[in-house]
């Protein structure tokens, strides 16, 4: 199966004839009535966005053969995906989280320090997460000063360590 991306997630019905919150994981939220068939992470339920329009914090959703509150509650929660060569290329020094997973970590050196298991987003920028072979997972901020390198085509990023990570000090007790 082609590579997929989670562009978007159903959350609860929107009034009584079938429309749905939807959540965009896009830089343009209505992007996601061109993309074609959105389909589940596992390829085996499809829906067609056929009308979108935008909510305070959300977009409201109509899809083709939904047309219950029952038949959109039911759908709470459920991602949509789409083929990763559907979506728009992307400008130099811009990734996919999708791209970026099971990349290997390495320092300057190219000593292995682990994968990238995932990608988060907390409220304060990108933290990666790489796994090393043995031990804790490192959680670090995804910037040029600590990733000064992503080669997609090698399959590795280059980890520049911190030398020293703010709030480190242990506190004093008085």
């Amino acid at each position: 199966m082609a590579s997929t991306i989670c562009v978007a997630r159903i959350g609860a019905a929107h009034g009584v004839r079938g429309a749905v919150k939807l959540w965009t994981f896009t830089e343009d939220p209505l992007a996601v009535k061109h993309y074609g068939p959105l389909t589940t992470k596992d390829g085996a339920r499809q829906f067609e966005v056929t009308h979108v329009r935008e909510a305070k914090d959300h977009l409201v959703a109509t899809l083709k053969g939904i047309a219950t509150r029952e038949d959109a509650e039911r759908l709470n929660g459920l991602e949509l995906y789409v083929a990763r060569d559907k979506l728009p290329g992307t400008d130099e020094d811009e990734y996919y989280h999708a791209d970026l997973i099971g990349l290997a970590a390495v320092n300057a050196a190219n000593e292995p320090l682990g994968r990238i298991i995932a990608i988060h987003n907390f409220g304060a920028g990108d933290i990666i997460e790489i796994a090393p072979a043995k031990g804790a997972t490192m959680l670090l901020p995804f910037t040029n000063a600590v990733v000064p390198t992503v080669d997609l085509a090698g399959g590795r990023v280059v980890i520049e360590l911190p030398q020293e990570i703010e709030g480190d000090d242990a506190p004093t007790l008085t």
